[in-house]
């Protein structure tokens, strides 16, 4: 408990020195030249077909203009049957804007899970594809040397104007082994989804339903197995989505 203890406090730690160092003058906030906000595009509850069961989310906070902005992403998993973190992930970026619809961004990634901790480059863009898929692409190089790349795509699909159902994928592909972490050159790891939310205020409350599949591949897949973990897991999912 000492060890989750230190990890929470220093995510809040993290959090609190971004909001610091990122925030802006009240007379630029008055010109409205600034923007700022916090949403969570999961924040859920995993029951797994193995009875396992996880808190999982995956959310953001930034402040800026229209010309950069600076972000922070915390998403991960905290395994509620042995109070460890499965994955701890914090992100700080700039992002600028490339196009209409595309951002690029560039910063440091920190990994601090039960295991190993990492530390990353990035370099990446998001923003909204042809037929409005939300595409988030990313590069990273960690200290040890060794490259990787995350691809997550969403989608959502308006039954109503409050009921939308949101297919989504994730996929990590790395380029060389980092067997401390459990990562095998290749296409290491994939997870899909299917969630059906409900607006209740503006978007800014949206409770939902689902599931995921999560997928280990090739080496990745043979490190976790030579290890006794699960490589294939079926979860159903309860959460809200937030923003404001």
């Amino acid at each position: 408990m000492t060890t989750l203890k230190t990890k929470i406090s220093s995510s809040l730690l993290v959090l609190t020195g971004i909001l610091s160092v990122t925030a802006v003058p009240a007379a630029a906030q008055e010109l409205g030249m600034t923007f700022y906000g916090i949403q969570f595009e999961q924040f859920e509850f995993r029951a797994g077909d193995e009875n396992e069961s996880f808190a999982v989310w995956d959310g953001d906070a930034f402040i800026g203009t229209d010309e950069f902005k600076a972000r922070w992403i915390s998403e991960g998993e905290f395994d509620t049957d042995t109070d460890k973190f499965e994955t701890l992930e914090n992100h700080l970026v700039g992002q600028v804007p490339i196009s209409t619809f595309f951002d690029a961004k560039a910063g440091v990634r920190v990994d601090t899970p039960e295991g190993a901790d990492r530390w990353y480059g990035v370099l990446g863009a998001a923003g909204l594809a042809p037929q409005w898929f939300e595409v988030d692409a990313n590069l990273f190089l960690s200290e040890e040397g060794d490259a990787s790349a995350r691809l997550e795509v969403e989608y959502e699909l308006l039954l109503t104007n409050k009921l939308i159902l949101t297919p989504s994928a994730e996929l990590d592909i790395a380029f060389s082994d980092d067997i401390e972490i459990g990562v095998g050159s290749g296409l290491s790891i994939g997870e899909v989804g299917l969630r059906l939310s409900y607006d209740l205020v503006d978007r800014m409350i949206s409770p939902y339903l689902g599931i995921v599949h999560e997928q280990k591949f090739g080496n990745t897949k043979n490190l976790a197995e030579d290890g006794a973990e699960d490589t294939s897991s079926w979860f159903a999912v309860i959460g809200t989505k937030i923003a404001f």
